[in-house]
C-alpha cells in the first residue's frame, strides 16, 4: 500500500532541546564543538592507524572502522540539529524523518555489534594469546565487520519497514531533536501496542544481549587475568578498561531508551545527547589516552607532518 494511502502528514516537527533562544545558542555551540571533535579526532585516528605499519593489530584494525561508524553515526543527527538551533527552522520532511530513522538504526547497530566484536577480540587476545593470531587473522576480521554491517542494515530495515506501515494522519510533532523509533511511532493514528513490543523486543533486546555478551566477556578476562598476572596481560587488561567507558557511554543509554515501558520521560531527549553526541565524542579520547602505541604513531605523524 502507497504511503499517501495511509498517512496524511508530509512533515514532523522537531522540538528539540529547548524553546530559549539564549539555550539554542548554548546548544548550538556545545553541539559544534562536539561535532567538530568527533569528526577531528575520529579523523586523526584514521589516518594515523593506516599510515603507521606498527598499527597493524586487529585491535587498531577494529578501533579504525569503530572511529569510521563514529563518524558517519553522529553526521546522521548532528549536522540537521545544528541548522535547527542557528536557524529556528523545526520542521522535516516525512521521507527525510524516515531516511533519518534508517540510518540512524543502521549505523548504530552496526556500532554495536562492532563493539561486541572488540570484546571478543579483547577475550581471544587475553585468554587465548596462543592461538590469537589463527583466530583473529586478517580475512577473519573483515568477515567480522562485514557481518557486523550486515546485521545493522537488517536490523534497520525492520525498524524502518514496522514505522512506515503505520498511519500517521493526526499529531506531527516529536519531542527530540531527532526522528527515532519511540516518539515516531507515538504520533500514529492507531494502537502501537504490538508495534511498540515488535520494537523493544528488536532494539531493546539487541542492545541488552550485546551489552550482556560484553559484560560476560569481561568477567571470563578478570576470571583469567587473576591467577596469571603478567605485564603483557596487564597491558591488555588496560585495554579493556577504555573498552569498558565506551561500552557504558553507548549501551546503558540505549537500554534505558528502548526497553524502558512506553511513555514519554522528560529527560528522553536529554538520555538521547549521550549516546549520540557524547559516546562518539569519548571514544577517540578514551582510546588516544589510554594507548601508548596510538599516542606514539600521534607523535610521529606530527613530525612528520612538520618536516
Amino acid at each position: 500500500m502507497a504511503r499517501d494511502n495511509i498517512s496524511q502528514v508530509t512533515e514532523f516537527i522537531l522540538l528539540g532541546l529547548s524553546d530559549t533562544r539564549e539555550l539554542q545558542l548554548l546548544f548550538f555551540t556545545l553541539f559544534l564543538l562536539a561535532y567538530a571533535m568527533v569528526l577531528l579526532g575520529n579523523l586523526l585516528i584514521i589516518v594515523t592507524v593506516r599510515t603507521d605499519p606498527k598499527l597493524s593489530s586487529p585491535m587498531y584494525f577494529f578501533l579504525c572502522n569503530l572511529s569510521f561508524i563514529d563518524i558517519c553515526y553522529t553526521s546522521v543527527t548532528a549536522p540537521r540539529v545544528l541548522v535547527a538551533l542557528l536557524s529556528g527552522h523545526k520542521a522535516i520532511a516525512f521521507e527525510g524523518c524516515m531516511a533519518q530513522l534508517f540510518f540512524l538504526h543502521f549505523v548504530g547497530s552496526s556500532e554495536m555489534f562492532l563493539l561486541t566484536v572488540m570484546a571478543f577480540d579483547r577475550y581471544t587476545a587475553i585468554c587465548r594469546p596462543l592461538h590469537y593470531t589463527a583466530i583473529m587473522a586478517r580475512g577473519a576480521c573483515w568477515a567480522l565487520v562485514g557481518a557486523c554491517w550486515a546485521g545493522g542494515f537488517i536490523h534497520s530495515t525492520v525498524q524502518t519497514l514496522l514505522t512506515l506501515q503505520l498511519p500517521f494522519c493526526g499529531p506531527n510533532t516529536i519531542h527530540s531533536y531527532f526522528c527515532d523509533v519511540p516518539p515516531v511511532i507515538r504520533l500514529a493514528c492507531t494502537d502501537t501496542a504490538l508495534t511498540e513490543g515488535l520494537m523493544a523486543s528488536n532494539s531493546g533486546l539487541i542492545s541488552l544481549g550485546c551489552f550482556l555478551v560484553l559484560v560476560a566477556s569481561y568477567v571470563l578476562i578478570l576470571a583469567k587475568v587473576r591467577a596469571r598476572l603478567s605485564q603483557g596481560r596487564w597491558k591488555a587488561l588496560s585495554t579493556c578498561a577504555s573498552h569498558v567507558m565506551v561500552v557504558t557511554l553507548f549501551f546503558v543509554p540505549c537500554i534505558f531508551t528502548y526497553l524502558r515501558p512506553p511513555g514519554t520521560l522528560p529527560s528522553d531527549k536529554y538520555v538521547c545527547v549521550i549516546y549520540t553526541i557524547l559516546s562518539p565524542v569519548m571514544n577517540p579520547l578514551i582510546y588516544t589516552l589510554r594507548s601508548n602505541e596510538v599516542k606514539e604513531s600521534l607523535w610521529r605523524l606530527c613530525k612528520r607532518c612538520r618536516a
